[in-house]
């Protein structure tokens, strides 16, 4: 199909504008957080690091991001975990209740967050009386994360076939030693494309946080909106938001450039 030099055009100006609109509230954030006002002002009063010194040795600030890390590696570990097996079991095996079983898996990050939230918080307090914390935010993190990993594994093995793996069982090798030799070996950068997809899912989830983290667990995105509005914090928070921007991008731009090609993808590995 050919397009006119001015629709190309069109379409250029459209697509900037949309991505302004984007992008331009997080550069705002950035601003912010050298801005000399206390207030979140436009356009900025004067330019000052103090903010970045002052979150830098603020005790909330480094607990909150030392949960959040904690809990997105914890959640990844199980994702990648489950994720792989449900993945296995799903595109090379064929039984009763499969597609049911594949809606099941989806399903957690389909629904919107709030209702994900309350069900687990119900789950654990009423059916299962597990008392939230730790633990329960972690499992709640993971129900989510398991679809990316499980996604990418899935889409991996679809490109991958079974031919050599059948070749593996042909001259006599064990299923331990296929999976070992040539399954996983395949699924490295499907692996860790999900594991750093599902990270950057944890680690800036706020909603079934709110639901599913008990008394004195306070993730980074909680420790945001809870400062947000207080007196004099408004800046500190602008470098926490900027530093979590960051933590957020970067493994979701990893993991798609290790998705983009299985070629690159294994020459990046190694």
């Amino acid at each position: 199909m050919t397009i006119s030099r001015s629709t190309r055009r069109l379409l250029a100006v459209i697509t900037a504008l949309v991505l302004a609109m984007l992008y331009a509230p997080l550069a705002l954030v950035v601003v912010n957080s050298f801005n000399t006002s206390q207030a979140l002002t436009w356009p900025p009063s004067g330019f000052t690091t103090q903010w970045w010194q002052r979150a830098a040795v603020n005790p909330g600030a480094h607990d909150a991001i030392l949960t959040s890390l904690t809990v997105a590696a914890c959640a990844t570990v199980m994702a990648l975990a489950l994720g792989t097996l449900l993945g296995l079991a799903m595109q090379r095996y064929a039984f009763f209740g499969k597609e049911t079983v594949n809606l099941l898996v989806v399903l957690p990050i389909a629904l919107p967050g709030i209702v994900t939230g309350i069900a687990l918080s119900n789950a654990f307090s009423s059916i299962l009386g597990v008392r939230l914390g730790f633990f329960t935010l972690v499992v709640a993190h993971a129900t989510f994360c398991i679809v990316t990993v499980f996604n990418n594994v899935q889409a991996r093995l679809r490109r991958m076939g079974g031919n050599l793996e059948e070749a593996s069982a042909d001259l006599g090798a064990r299923m331990w030693t296929t999976f070992r030799l040539i399954t996983l070996p395949q699924l490295r950068s499907a692996l860790l494309a999900g594991g750093l997809l599902a990270f950057a899912l944890s680690f800036d989830e706020i909603i079934v946080t709110t639901f599913a983290a008990g008394p004195g667990v306070t993730t980074l995105p909680v420790w945001i909106l809870t400062n947000l509005f207080r007196p004099g914090q408004a800046p500190i928070v602008n470098v926490v938001a900027v530093v979590m921007i960051v933590v957020s991008v970067a493994p979701i731009w990893l993991a798609q450039r290790l998705s983009s090609d299985p070629t690159d993808t294994t020459r990046a590995i190694h």
